[in-house]
């Protein structure tokens, strides 16, 4: 007896986007908290302490940025956390919106965070909450907004 295939999207995703040349993708990378304050602010988010940066990546599972080295400038981020069991979250997605690069960085950034997720935790749920420059990247690798209607809601704390 031959069961149907099923493809699930979160196993089956593109490969991560090759940034252009002089772009950098790092792997838990000490950064400045000048520098992602900087990009927080144009997502329209508000800055953080550097005593809160520090405790946000100590809590986290594990961080992405892009450099663009050049310009010597962080121009990309993504943190996860994770119960390590059932659920991950993306947060603090971005990117520089005045970099040539912006829309390469979004996909690299959310490639690298899915293909570390599908290696070391391949049954979590994802959620995120992303600003609209990255919903392309993310349609790219199966995020589906409001699916079948549902709609997230969230509440800022700080």
């Amino acid at each position: 007896m031959s069961l149907p295939s099923l493809l699930i999207p979160f196993r089956l995703q593109p490969p991560t986007p090759r940034l252009r040349e002089g772009y950098r993708l790092l792997d838990n990378p000490e950064l400045p908290a000048e520098a992602l304050n900087r990009l927080l602010q144009q997502a329209g988010d508000q800055p953080r302490s550097q005593e809160r940066w520090r405790q946000v990546l100590a809590h986290s599972t594990w961080h992405f940025a892009v450099i663009n080295e050049p310009a010597a400038q962080v121009v990309g981020f993504v943190r996860i956390t994770s119960d390590m069991a059932l659920n991950a979250n993306l947060w603090d997605l971005v990117a520089d919106a005045d970099d040539p690069a912006a829309t390469e960085v979004y996909g690299a950034l959310v490639g690298a965070a899915l293909g570390r997720l599908r290696r070391e935790l391949s049954g979590c749920s994802i959620s995120l909450a992303a600003p609209p420059a990255a919903l392309e990247a993310l349609a790219q690798h199966g995020f589906v907004i409001d699916p079948g209607g549902i709609r997230a809601m969230g509440l800022p704390l700080g």
